[in-house]
């Protein structure tokens, strides 16, 4: 049995990407559409990105225009342009000049980055708003808990077996 819905809110996301990344798994996506409608998804995949040292990081090339969002309070949004084709869904987290995020992999029904934030029509007017105050796009947590698997990160060859290799990516041993 669920409990009370709960909006997250900042404190939540003021903590290490490594704890974000495994606890925003189950929780509820909700985007809220100009002509009032509401979509919900589950989220059923994540991936931790964690500092400059981390190579698959954008932080890992230092405070670029683009990267530089990494450096922001927790809960910012970051979207970006991945091959010039699909928008990508990242929530900053822990201290403010810590850079690290949360990339937002997949939701029920939505399998893949690139396709969970075309069903939501989440896109890089998203970018640089905070998540907990956002009128338009927002966290739920309803009480479900699933059991959570980890795996390595995907798309990141670049980076090198050591950060391939991390089990930095969570998923929901039952849905994902």
């Amino acid at each position: 049995m669920y409990k009370s819905i709960k909006i997250l809110n900042s404190d939540f996301f003021n903590r290490d990407c490594l704890e974000i990344a495994p606890a925003l798994i189950g929780k509820i996506l909700v985007r809220k559409l100009d002509n009032g409608n509401e979509i919900r998804i589950r989220i059923t995949e994540t991936e931790a990105y964690r500092g400059m040292e981390d190579k698959a990081c954008h932080a890992s090339k230092g405070k670029t225009p683009r990267a530089s969002i990494l450096w922001c309070e927790s809960g910012t949004i970051y979207v970006y342009l991945c091959y010039g084709v699909h928008w990508l869904f990242n929530i900053v987290t822990g201290n403010i000049d810590e850079p690290q995020a949360v990339l937002i992999r997949a939701g029920e029904n939505a399998k893949g980055p690139g396709i969970l934030t075309k069903k939501l029509g989440i896109n890089k007017d998203f970018n640089e708003k905070n998540i907990t105050s956002c009128h338009n796009l927002w966290l739920e947590d309803d009480g479900y808990s699933p059991k959570i698997k980890t795996d390595k990160r995907v798309g990141i060859d670049y980076a090198g077996d050591e950060w391939v290799n991390k089990p930095w990516r969570f998923i929901d041993a039952e849905k994902g």
